[in-house]
């Protein structure tokens, strides 16, 4: 099996329309993409298999989608205003930018190679900052915010007295955040606008251990039901050099990329620190009054934070494989979970003559209904399949002379290549059969 490398999967997400670099016609800004047809798909498929599992199939979790622009209060008491920095040298020589923990600061410069051209550190906010309002002063500076996670909080009260949740609750969000970085390297696994998928899990303090225990098991699981294969996945345990000051304890799933095992998402039991910060800055009492045993507490929370770009970097480097087929050929293919490929089904009419595209055309339509179909009439049938292959089409149905007499098809299956004559009225069950039932073979 060959080699997955960043290069590999940079090309294909350029050729096959998931992901283009910002700005391209002029020189591209660093650290920002856009997904293109195929990886907006992949990304939304993403998502909404996140957030089907979190507030659909899981009890006791209700959704938000909070506003990016926030007082910026809510950041003085996050402590992102003071403390949300990173480390940064120039380069005298190039003028290359630099975060002081990632290189050697008596060595040479990676870029121009000159030694001992570093200035010395100073903090960098890794806050995007703007202006609200006609005037641009102080008054009026707000932030982009960095993270998702303090909407959740600051409406923790409003979604209490709203939905008449209780403890043990958590709420869910997935949206934009903007982090000032500075590098920005491995395509989008770092990059200066992202979208986060994340729950913050609230419970009685001294239930916060059994509920950080529970929340490691479910997000790992929830990557195997994904479709990643294990061995590409593991933990990491935060030591006392890596936790945050006002986490008790914290755990990284990470993903073995192209570049190496990098975190793809974060458990924290951050205790009662996000909500206390905020009732001592707003004024506002952010306890509960508990039901069952009438006492009040500020809530601990466990979090799970996924980056949801990061997650479609993680699904395009499992899924790559080129491989060698019988006689030398080979094929690149996506092994996607069929609920998160860009296209489900592809409909393919052996020739274009004699009412069998007209055939599949209104057969493609007719599957639309159920799901992302994709109609391809061009080039030899191989090279259309080949076509799917490269962007993890998991099924294809092959529309031929037969199918005009019986009302049968082929249907392909990505992974194994096998094909299987379906009659028409059966082809719906069967892709949905095969989906649910949809098991990745370890490679």
């Amino acid at each position: 099996m060959a080699e997955v490398t960043m290069d590999k999967i940079v090309s294909l997400c350029k050729r096959r329309g998931f992901i283009f670099q910002s700005s391209e016609i002029y020189g591209g800004l660093n650290g920002a993409y856009d997904y293109g047809p195929m990886g907006v798909q992949l990304k939304n498929n993403i998502r909404d298999f996140w957030w089907k599992e979190m507030t659909q199939i899981h009890d006791g979790i209700v959704g938000l989608d909070a506003s990016i622009l926030m007082h910026p209060r809510v950041w003085e008491a996050s402590g992102h205003v003071s403390n949300f920095t990173d480390p940064m040298v120039d380069c005298k020589q190039c003028r290359s930018r630099f975060r002081a923990d990632q290189i050697d600061l008596n060595g040479a410069c990676p870029t121009c190679g000159t030694k001992e051209s570093f200035t010395e550190p100073r903090n960098f906010n890794l806050m995007f900052s703007t202006h609200i309002g006609a005037d641009a002063d102080s008054g009026s500076t707000i932030y982009l915010r960095p993270e998702t996670a303090q909407g959740i909080y600051v409406d923790f009260k409003n979604i209490v007295q709203s939905s008449r949740v209780k403890i043990p609750f958590g709420i869910a969000q997935v949206g934009k955040s903007f982090r000032n970085e500075i590098t920005t390297k491995n395509f989008i696994f770092r990059s200066c606008e992202f979208e986060q998928m994340e729950m913050q899990w609230f419970c009685k303090p001294g239930s916060d251990e059994q509920w950080f225990s529970y929340w490691r098991e479910q997000r790992m699981a929830f990557y195997e039901k994904l479709g990643i294969q294990r061995s590409s996945l593991r933990w990491h345990q935060h030591g006392p050099d890596e936790l945050a000051f006002y986490a008790k304890d914290a755990y990284d799933i990470q993903f073995l990329f192209p570049m190496g095992w990098q975190e793809l998402e974060g458990v924290h039991n951050r205790t009662d620190y996000d909500l206390t910060q905020h009732q001592t800055f707003s004024g506002k009492e952010m306890n509960y009054l508990d039901p069952e045993s009438n006492e009040r507490y500020i809530p601990y929370v466990v979090e799970t934070s996924a980056g949801l770009t990061r997650n479609v970097l993680m699904a395009l480097s499992d899924a790559y494989e080129e491989e060698t087929l019988e006689g030398g050929d080979v094929r690149t293919v996506l092994h996607f979970h069929p609920k998160i490929a860009p296209v489900t089904v592809a409909v393919l009419p052996l020739v274009k003559k004699d009412g069998i595209a007209d055939y599949a055309s209104r057969l493609e339509k007719e599957l639309r209904e159920d799901f992302v179909t994709f109609f391809d009439v061009s080039g030899a049938i191989g090279r259309r399949y080949r076509r799917m292959d490269e962007i993890g089409t998991p099924y294809c149905v092959t529309v031929d002379y037969d199918t005009l007499q019986d009302d049968t098809v082929t249907l392909r299956f990505r992974d194994s290549m096998e094909q299987v004559r379906v009659p028409i009225t059966e082809l719906v069950a069967t892709i949905g059969k095969a989906t649910k039932e949809y098991k990745r073979v370890e490679a």
